[in-house]
């Protein structure tokens, strides 16, 4: 038997391979889950007061009618509806003071005609006069602005400023600039966790009914209900920045330098002509909207009826010349679909109109913005409009409930670090982004900011109070008994 001393030695073992060093992964993820986070605690305030005054003002209509009943109301006459000359004549009895600016004649035949006079004292806000078509009998005068009445133009103001006035604006226009942004964001943070392996497009859109109550089960409702309001949300950002007041200002210079304002209306008359006709003597003379022309009451009848054989049609507001050697213009505002914006300048004295401003040859950004206003409002598709809006604003609601419910349901609870809410997204996040991915969010966000005024501003305020946390919790970190 053979036995195996000391002095033998097994074969040497060569070591294994040491792993590669795998390189940094680098990721915006966590740069936009943090920015996410932060403008849903800090600007979903600013969304909740826009989405609850929003969704009082998108049924004004319906108040109205219930409100103003008298004013915009009449039953349907046996006899055929007055000329609109006789309609304005008794508005003006009954109204003495201030110039007659413009007449809207009855879209259907229960409605009121409304006359409209300009009273210095008023600024912008005009008196409305409402007349029974078929007996012109006056049912009442409201304090109007650009057509709304006193209860549409309160929620208006509500939903535009909080009846604070210049100051007032600043919120609507934060909401407004943030909301794509926090949007935007959570759009990317969703698809990039639930677009992967089976079943993406159902896990994408569909909340996880089969989670158990927690974090899991809120997010999943949080983030499946954004997804199906995203397109109508940044609808509703884009179109509301649009007449913002630094946004929209904004707005207004990129569509001078794309030469797509809205196109004037030429209101010259050729040689010279007054364009108030000749009275008969059964027509009311009188000061135009500006008291610098004369015309002829009795010419709204004619003038009406031109406007019509040329196009402009539907719900229209009839307004006399402004000044001399003008003449009357015959607008279409009804922005219900099918829409109609198209405006006519007629002359009555020779029966011709003299200028035709179409809606379909307005520039591009000119149809989108009016569009988007129309949209926006809930008029451009009546009641389905109005429904879609009321949806988009519960639907936000309900977002941004089960946003803070997540951040409670975050918090520690142990007895020995408990707090009340979630701690946000770690620190850190632009060390995670690559570099050159790093400078083009950078000369974005300039470049918005820019565009954006007030999301620029709130913006860099952010990172600098982030910056300065941040710094005070490092410092406490080195002195732990201060």
């Amino acid at each position: 038997m053979s036995t195996i001393t000391n002095s033998e030695t097994p074969p040497a073992v060569a070591d294994p391979p040491r792993p590669k060093p795998t390189a940094r992964r680098r990721s915006i993820g966590p740069l936009v889950l943090r920015l996410h986070f932060y403008a849903g605690v800090l600007v979903a305030p600013f969304l909740v007061v826009a989405a609850l005054t929003g969704l009082a003002f998108v049924f004004s209509p319906q108040l109205d009618g219930l409100v103003y009943a008298d004013e915009l109301r009449v039953d349907v006459g046996a006899a055929p509806a007055r000329p609109l000359a006789e309609q304005v004549t008794a508005a003006r009895g009954a109204h003495p003071e201030g110039d007659f600016a413009s007449v809207i004649p009855p879209v259907t035949a229960t409605d009121t005609t409304k006359v409209v006079f300009n009273l210095p004292e008023l600024g912008e806000k005009q008196h409305t006069v409402y007349v029974d078509p078929y007996t012109n009998e006056v049912r009442g005068t409201l304090t109007t602005w650009f057509g709304e009445t006193p209860l549409q133009t309160w929620l208006d103001d509500l939903h535009r400023n909080l009846h604070l006035g210049v100051v007032g604006r600043h919120y609507s226009e934060l909401a407004a600039s943030w909301l794509w942004l926090v949007v935007l964001g959570g759009l990317f943070l969703w698809l990039r966790r639930q677009w992967t392996g089976r079943d993406k497009l159902r896990r994408t859109v569909l909340p996880d009914l089969a989670a158990n109550v927690g974090v899991r089960r809120t997010r999943s409702w949080h983030a499946a209900t954004g997804v199906w309001l995203a397109i109508g949300l940044l609808a509703l950002s884009a179109t509301g920045l649009t007449w913002s007041r630094y946004a929209g200002g904004n707005f207004d210079i990129l569509q001078e330098g794309f030469d797509s304002h809205r196109p004037t209306l030429d209101t010259a008359l050729p040689g010279g002509s007054t364009g108030g006709g000749t009275s008969d003597g059964g027509g009311h003379h009188e000061g135009g909207a500006s008291g610098a022309a004369d015309f002829d009451v009795s010419d709204v009848d004619r003038v009406t009826l031109i406007a019509r054989e040329a196009g402009v049609d539907g719900k229209v507001e009839v307004s006399p010349p402004a000044e001399p050697g003008t003449a009357w213009t015959v607008v279409e505002d009804d922005p219900a679909w099918p829409y109609g914006w198209d405006r006519a300048a007629v002359d009555p004295a020779t029966g011709t109109v003299v200028a035709h401003s179409r809606f379909a040859d307005w520039p591009v950004l000119a149809q989108l913005s009016k569009l988007g206003v129309a949209f926006h409002m809930g008029f451009l598709f009546g009641i389905v409009n109005q429904l879609l809006l009321a949806a988009l604003a519960i639907g936000l609601l309900c977002v941004i409930v089960w946003g803070y419910r997540m951040w409670w349901q975050r918090r520690p609870t142990r007895a020995d670090r408990s707090a009340p809410v979630g701690a946000p997204p770690a620190r850190g996040a632009w060390r995670e982004t690559h570099p050159l991915v790093a400078v083009a969010v950078l000369l974005v966000a300039v470049a918005v900011g820019w565009a954006l005024p007030l999301l620029g501003v709130t913006l860099a305020a952010f990172l600098l109070i982030d910056l300065a946390l941040g710094g005070v919790g490092r410092w406490r970190a080195k002195r732990p008994g201060v």
